[in-house]
């Protein structure tokens, strides 16, 4: 999966345009993925499309972190 592509499906699943938080934003995404890789998901299905919706969730709960939440949603972990 293309870095690139991976950011810009997430950024559409959650309705963000523009560039401006595409670093952090993609910082968010390498610790989901390293999260999902180290919980013993297969390198191969992590970085397939299969897994552009669990990203955007744990991308999601992570932009909430700011809000006070600090924690990875129920639906993340299913």
């Amino acid at each position: 999966m293309n870095e690139n592509t991976i950011l810009a499906k997430v950024k559409a699943n959650l309705g963000i345009t523009g560039s401006y938080q595409d670093t952090t934003i993609q910082g968010w995404i390498d610790e989901v993925k390293s999260f999902l890789l180290e919980g013993g998901v297969k390198q191969a299905v992590v970085e397939s499309e299969k897994c552009y919706g669990i990203i955007t969730i744990g991308v999601k709960d992570l932009w909430n972190y700011g809000s006070g939440d600090g924690s990875l949603s129920p639906y993340f972990y299913q």
